[in-house]
């Protein structure tokens, strides 16, 4: 089965919802994530690829560039989900080929992500890929309110 790669698009909100609660454990409301795709899809500091089999959205990646005072200009993915009956299929490489292009064509010095400590089958996925884990870290967070 072919698979295609394309930008996302607002109809792709209930797909990318499903595949973040079914993949990655964020339960997250659909009319939010909807929301919040409209917003990000207008700005050009971020893409968000998906990934196309046979006309269902069956994975996609959020890239946003990443900024900070003590490294070049990188791109930082945010978030990467392919639906586990369609896994170790090259899905998961073409998202992030899809994000690695353009981070070179932006002049992006390279792409970072964080993982979370137990998806350690990810993180092999990653390694394969080419991407070298630099360092530890813990999430610190403080929520204001739920929205």
């Amino acid at each position: 089965m072919e698979v295609r790669i394309r930008l996302g698009r607002t109809s792709d909100a209930e797909a990318i919802c499903r595949l973040s609660r079914m993949e990655l454990g964020y339960g997250y409301p659909a009319e939010k994530v909807l929301e919040k795709l409209s917003y990000l899809l207008k700005r050009p500091d971020n893409r968000i690829f998906v990934a196309e089999q046979d006309g269902a959205v069956v994975g996609y990646i959020h890239a946003v560039n990443y900024d900070v005072l003590y490294a070049p200009h990188m791109k930082n993915i945010m978030g990467l989900a392919v639906a586990e009956e369609c896994r170790k299929q090259g899905i998961g490489r073409a998202l992030l080929e899809a994000a690695e292009e353009w981070a070179r064509e932006s002049g992006a010095a390279g792409v970072r992500l964080v993982s979370g400590e137990s998806r350690t089958g990810a993180h092999v996925f990653y390694q394969h890929c080419g991407y070298v884990c630099g360092k530890k870290q813990l999430n610190f967070h403080k929520n204001f309110h739920s929205r």
